[in-house]
């Protein structure tokens, strides 16, 4: 998810916790865990300041978003709230615990997926049944902010509905999406999901031999040929790896790429991201 949607996530669960008994320091140190917790493993982007070998692509979302961090970082906020507000309850373990395990496993929903089990794997975990802009999560944040304003119910009563709502918000998105990937999976060798910002539509991404598909559907909709790509498939890469590391990280982290091979050029792209003629992931060397 994107950096608001998880300091408005932090918001919910901190404004889930029934605080009205609780110390001005104690509110404090539980609000600075929930939102903090939302964001720290997002601390990765660091990494860029550094990298000179091209592996920014496996660093982001990487060590920082594994489940066996969870602890670490609830440690690490817990310690925090002690140091900034002499306060010692164990609530501000669990809910950093809750915030980071939020964080990382709404990841693994979008396109751009997650290191979910590193250390012991490299494998991304991106299932790409959610948006990493998700409208319909704002609208329910919104909507909770403002019944629990001009309402009647406890905010921290509305706010845990808004909780179960986002979380059945993604697993509509989930069954809707991988009931199409399974659909699709008869016609290619390989598939893959990009949700689209407009709720219970995807692009489903279909590989079969050197032709790739990029078709936008949904359950109550035809599918729509968006674009038709040819990767040469047979092309070495070993000189544009050699010559550009970001494209051999780019190789390793993508669950699929299309090869370019012109006389001008050779490139790879991720196809999950094309749009108006070209994707973002893009890694290429001049012939």
């Amino acid at each position: 998810m994107d950096t608001v949607t998880h300091a408005l996530i932090g918001l919910v669960l901190y404004k889930s916790i029934q605080t009205e008994n609780l110390s001005r320091e104690s509110k404090r140190a539980l609000l600075f865990t929930a939102v903090a917790g939302s964001e720290i493993p997002d601390i990765d982007v660091v990494s860029q300041l550094w990298d000179r070998g091209g592996e920014y692509l496996m660093w982001h979302r990487g060590i920082t978003h594994s489940v066996f961090l969870v602890p670490l970082w609830a440690l690490l906020l817990a310690a925090l709230s002690w140091l900034f507000w002499r306060i010692f309850d164990k609530r501000i373990f669990w809910l950093g615990m809750l915030a980071v395990f939020v964080h990382i496993t709404a990841d693994i929903f979008n396109p751009w997926g997650t290191g979910y089990w590193e250390p012991f794997s490299e494998m991304r975990v991106a299932i790409g049944t959610v948006p990493i802009i998700d409208l319909v999560v704002w609208a329910l944040i919104l909507a909770g902010f403002l019944l629990a304003r001009f309402g009647k119910k406890p905010a921290h009563l509305v706010f845990r509905a808004v909780a179960c709502l986002i979380v059945l918000q993604f697993a509509s998105q989930t069954v809707q999406g991988l009931a199409i990937k399974e659909s699709a999976m008869s016609r290619y060798d390989q598939v893959v999901l990009a949700a689209d910002f407009q709720p219970g539509t995807y692009k489903v991404i279909g590989k079969k031999g050197g032709q790739v598909d990029i078709v936008r559907t949904s359950l109550w909709a035809e599918p729509v040929l968006l674009h038709q790509l040819t990767s040469a498939e047979e092309a070495d890469l070993q000189p544009l790896f050699e010559q550009n590391p970001e494209a051999r990280t780019l190789a390793k982290w993508a669950p699929m790429v299309v090869v370019e091979d012109t006389p001008q050029r050779l490139a790879i792209y991720d196809p999950r991201f094309f749009d108006r003629g070209g994707s973002f992931l893009f890694e290429s060397m001049e012939k």
